[in-house]
């Protein structure tokens, strides 16, 4: 009883009252961010944008934005040293993110998209390259415009890629190139992913003409086992070989598709495809959403990128549709040009937009299979886009 008595509550309650987070931190910036979180989750949730990377992405940011909580779930930096290695007492959230920092989590989720590719109708129609190296156009545009903006070439670079439409490979290149930039590019990039039925349809349909919209393509060949066993160990070889950068994407996407393509490892390739594929999305929406705190966050660069990144999102639409009229011109009509808006990496949402948009002109027209072509082509481009960058531009 007398321990009890002893007891300072007036210091208890005054230490309780110090700790609340709204005390803590008066930062407007942190409210401002809790509410694009909201925003972020409802377009997740209700409207189903790409759920399964927003909804993570949105609720990390939810977290590191509650007043308060920076320094439990992250850690503090020492006064004056924001370097990643430098936190103290460090949180749950600077270990997730470490997959980030060390480039961990990209190469492991293109392990999963690999599993879950197939490449038959790219290697049917080795010619849909062309088109996925058109859409790669937005990336080269975009890097243009954001060093005429006053971006150094390394942070130009990483906003460029956004281009690409493909999430781990903007994490990988801005990680490596200017990860101060990483919340608004990570952002941007998976936003644009989710809103591309938005994007890209009226793009398409002012692109092409009626006739051209309506134009049925033959059936894609037979592709044999061993032509798809091939496929990913040339690519990785002759790739790798010109540009050693792209190999941690590359390889990865590629190992994953010849445990698939293989036949003799179905555990491995199931476990890359769903377990590992799920936990590592977790990880790194998550580790993106942490990194989104209101200071860093609000600030006219990242308007600025959101901005270059729609840009290098709409002309590598653009770029991937252009490609294809003049293959429809060169091959006299046998080419629908829908099928280039595909060119761009989100697998396999672009393909079956093409596949939409074709169907509203005539409802028994089915481009799904041919513009998968583009549409994995477009992870390679992405990736080799990637390796080039980094090649360049990387310290």
């Amino acid at each position: 009883m007398q321990s009890l008595l002893a007891v300072d509550f007036g210091n208890i309650f005054v230490k309780l009252y110090e700790s609340m987070g709204f005390v803590q931190s008066q930062d407007w910036q942190n409210y401002v961010m809790l509410l694009i979180s909201f925003v972020l989750m409802y377009l997740a949730i209700v409207k189903k944008f790409e759920p399964m990377l927003l909804l993570p992405i949105a609720f990390g940011m939810f977290l590191i934005n509650i007043p308060g909580a920076e320094k439990v779930l992250w850690g503090t930096h020492p006064e004056g040293n924001n370097n990643f290695d430098a936190v103290e007492n460090r949180g749950l959230l600077w270990y997730l993110f470490f997959g980030v920092d060390k480039v961990i989590y990209p190469p492991l989720i293109f392990l999963g998209i690999g599993a879950m590719t197939d490449f038959g109708p790219l290697i049917a129609n080795p010619k849909s390259m062309l088109i996925g190296a058109g859409a790669q156009l937005g990336i080269f545009i975009a890097f243009i415009l954001a060093s005429v903006l006053g971006f150094s070439a390394a942070a130009a670079a990483a906003i460029a890629i956004i281009g690409g439409a493909d999430g781990p490979t903007a994490i990988m290149v801005t990680t490596k190139l200017a990860p101060d930039l990483l919340p608004a590019i990570a952002i941007a990039a998976y936003s644009y992913m989710a809103l591309i039925p938005i994007i890209q349809k009226p793009l398409m349909k002012v692109l092409t003409t009626k006739k051209e919209r309506a134009i049925r393509m033959k059936p894609l060949r037979q592709v044999s086992k061993l032509e798809k066993i091939l496929f990913p160990v040339v690519v990785t070889l002759v790739v790798g070989i010109i540009l050693p950068e792209s190999i941690p994407l590359l390889g990865m996407l590629m190992l994953g598709n010849l445990f698939k393509e293989s036949g003799v490892v179905d555990r491995l390739s199931t476990q890359a495809q769903n377990g590992l594929m799920n936990t590592i999305t977790i990880f790194l929406g998550i580790s993106v959403g942490c990194k989104a705190k209101g200071e860093l966050f609000l600030s006219v660069n990242t308007l600025a990128i959101i901005g270059i990144g729609l840009f290098a999102f709409v002309m590598g639409t653009i770029g991937g549709i252009l490609v294809a009229k003049l293959m429809c011109k060169i091959t006299k009509g046998k080419i629908n040009p829908l099928i280039g808006s595909a060119g761009v990496s989100a697998v396999p949402m672009a393909a079956r937009i093409s596949e939409d948009v074709g169907r509203e002109y005539d409802p028994q027209n089915h481009l799904l299979m041919h513009a998968m072509g583009p549409n994995v082509a477009g992870v390679i481009g992405s990736a080799i886009a990637a390796g080039f960058l980094l090649a360049c531009f990387a310290v």
